[in-house]
């Protein structure tokens, strides 16, 4: 199970980058996203209005990041670009099955460096907590991402060129 913590949202001002963790969390096959900080009713419902559309389960909620870090029982995964590089401990996480992998915003608490199991760097460099969770879980599930939703109401049907929709009959 992989549970994705996004730290320190704030209403007006990260209602995108807050929608587009869980999405890519989501997609990538995390059974939900925590995020602490402001709380936002309409971010929440657009990953959940995602997830009735193209299937789940993916659940979203708000919480405490202390008590969603005290209270996980697995390995916590702190993404910062002051981590460990990422390609030298990614073999040891991925022995792990419980994850919850934290991606913070624009101050991230001091303590949670010492809370984390791992601080881990997708790069040294400033970048997107989006992008360093995509990373992550792509290197994570080793480029299999999960393929298969249940009760999506659509489904993409891939093409070459264009783009194919349909509803999707069946789970």
């Amino acid at each position: 199970m992989i549970e994705v913590l996004r730290l320190g949202h704030r209403l007006g001002r990260d209602a995108r980058i807050s929608t587009h963790c869980g999405l890519v969390a989501r997609a990538f096959g995390a059974g939900g996203i925590v995020y602490s900080g402001d709380r936002d009713r309409k971010m929440m419902d657009s990953v959940r209005s995602v997830t009735r559309e193209w299937g789940g389960p993916f659940s979203v909620r708000h919480g405490s990041f202390r008590s969603t870090i005290k209270n996980f029982r697995g390995t916590k995964v702190h993404l910062t670009m002051y981590g460990l590089p990422m390609e030298k401990k990614i073999r040891e996480i991925r022995k792990k099955r419980n994850l919850l992998v934290i991606v913070g915003g624009e101050k991230v608490p001091g303590e949670l460096y010492e809370k984390a199991d791992y601080n881990i760097s997708v790069t040294s460099q400033p970048h997107s907590e989006i992008a360093a969770l995509g990373v992550f879980l792509h290197e994570y599930l080793r480029g299999r991402p999960k393929k298969r939703f249940k009760h999506a109401r659509l489904k993409i049907i891939p093409k070459e060129r264009g783009k194919y929709v349909k509803a999707n009959s069946s789970d």
